[in-house]
């Protein structure tokens, strides 16, 4: 889908069809076609639109005049334009206003998203263009548009990564992915694989990998700059498949588990978009790539493991094993990367998570409100949705262990995602604590169902969140 941007007056703009936005369900000035729209009981709600092919237009609700709300409108328009013949479309520039462009933009191109790889029966795709009118094309609306465009791809990139069965998207696979990403956007990838892990004492993340027939890879991205603001360190959750270990999940839960690489993918889709867009952001990318399947040499709850930073840690339920690698990654990060201003980890961690906030919202956890609001306002600019949720002083003492420093999992089946949290900040580092944010993203990151302009399956949450974020730091 190509979208360009044009000063011709709009009337004279040849497209095939034409996008009208019906703002605050006001269907009184909307002429001609007043009429016909009642009668077709339009009543312009978000999500809602209706192609008249008469008058080569399409009308779409837009309840507010709101960036989220135009980022739905506008998919609604590109799925209901995408089911035509039709090949160009033109709408204005939503108040011929540059701070609508993006909205409409990751809009048209994130509701265009399909994942059709294993389609044995795909159909023809056409070369459909959309072309936004404004009154001027300033340099800043070109920046924003090509900006846009690479923040979408990355998301989009997301998407797929995630959407790919466990059979094809195993640890050496994420890592030679990362190593692809590094060719294409000119940064430093280092891959370490499992006899690395066992000189440094990485013996979580080890025992997570061990029954697997993939052998799990340490993925360090490195993006840095010529001019260098700030240095932030992201961390994800690569668990390219989880089968819960020999603590098994029902064959129930475990659809859909490959998305549980989700955490490690969204770290790859950030550091795609940075580096396209050139932040003076010194940022690392860290990915804990294994897979937790069940064999004789599975870890095993009562097992007993230390990880890289000394802590010994009680296995009680071999299917919380996302911390543990994420446990690791934490440690290597702080371990080897020099004057960190930010860590940021991304993991599909808790289904208690998604039972607390929905499947849409992404919870935070740490120490320092600063950070918490900052993330909050990237979320109201990026239009992802976050919710906090607040450690407190009770909590930690449902992961004590009585032969360990501390259990994998807590003894309360309540607060479970906080606790999960609480379990990470074990492998912050005092100096760092202050400067570490825990986001969980169990619930936004695979849906099966589409909502929004995120489809059914991989949504691709936390790019935009995370870009959002560092733009602001600047």
């Amino acid at each position: 889908m190509n979208i360009v941007l044009s000063d011709e007056k709009f009337k004279k703009i040849d497209a095939n069809l034409e996008v009208i936005l019906v703002f605050d369900k006001k269907l009184e000035n909307l002429e001609q076609d007043k009429a016909l729209l009642e009668i077709l009981n339009f009543k312009a709600e978000d999500e809602e639109s209706i192609l008249l092919p008469e008058g080569k237009k399409i009308y779409v609700g837009c309840e507010k005049k709101e960036l989220d709300n135009i980022r739905i409108a506008t998919s609604a328009a590109v799925k209901k334009f995408k089911a035509t013949k039709f090949k160009t479309l033109k709408i204005e520039l939503v108040d011929d206003n540059e701070e609508y462009l993006s909205a409409m933009v990751e809009g048209f191109l994130l509701g265009n998203y399909e994942f059709t790889k294993y389609k044995s029966s795909k159909k023809e795709k056409s070369k459909q263009e959309i072309i936004i009118h404004t009154n001027n094309i300033t340099k800043d609306l070109k920046h924003i548009l090509k900006e846009s465009i690479e923040i979408c791809e990355s998301v989009n990139m997301v998407r797929d990564i995630v959407n790919t069965p466990p059979d094809d998207f195993y640890p050496d696979i994420m890592a030679s992915h990362a190593v692809d990403l590094a060719k294409e956007c000119k940064i430093e990838c280092k891959v370490y694989d499992d006899k690395y892990l066992q000189d440094k004492g990485m013996g979580a993340m080890l025992a997570v990998a061990r029954a697997s027939r993939h052998k799990p890879k340490l993925i360090h991205l490195t993006y840095s700059p010529k001019r260098i603001k700030k240095t932030v360190v992201l961390v994800g959750k690569g668990l390219t498949y989880d089968s819960g270990g020999l603590s098994l999940k029902p064959s129930d839960f475990m659809v859909t588990m490959k998305a549980d690489k989700s955490g490690g993918s969204v770290v790859m889709g950030i550091m795609r978009a940075v580096a396209k867009l050139g932040l003076p952001i010194e940022v690392h990318g860290i990915i804990g790539a294994v897979e937790n399947m069940i064999g004789g040499n599975a870890y095993k709850p009562d097992d007993v493991l230390v990880a890289k930073n000394g802590t010994t840690i009680e296995v009680r339920n071999t299917d919380a094993e996302g911390r543990l690698v994420l446990a690791d990654c934490l440690c290597y990060a702080q371990d080897n990367i020099k004057d960190i201003d930010y860590i940021l980890d991304f993991a599909t961690l808790t289904g208690a998570c998604v039972v607390a906030l929905g499947e849409y919202t992404t919870g935070i956890m740490g120490h320092n409100n600063k950070i918490k609001h900052q993330m909050f306002d990237a979320a109201n600019s990026s239009g992802e949705l976050v919710g906090s949720l607040p450690f407190n002083r009770y909590l930690p003492k449902l992961l004590k262990s009585e032969i360990a420093d501390i259990s994998n999992i807590s003894s309360s089946r309540y607060g479970g995602a906080i606790t999960a949290g609480l379990f990470l900040d074990k492998f912050i580092y005092e100096e760092n604590k202050d400067k570490w944010l825990h986001l969980d993203i169990a619930g936004p990151s695979y849906v099966e169902k589409p909502w929004g302009y995120n489809p059914h399956g991989a949504s691709g949450s936390g790019v935009r969140l995370a870009v959002s974020f560092l733009k602001s730091l600047l």
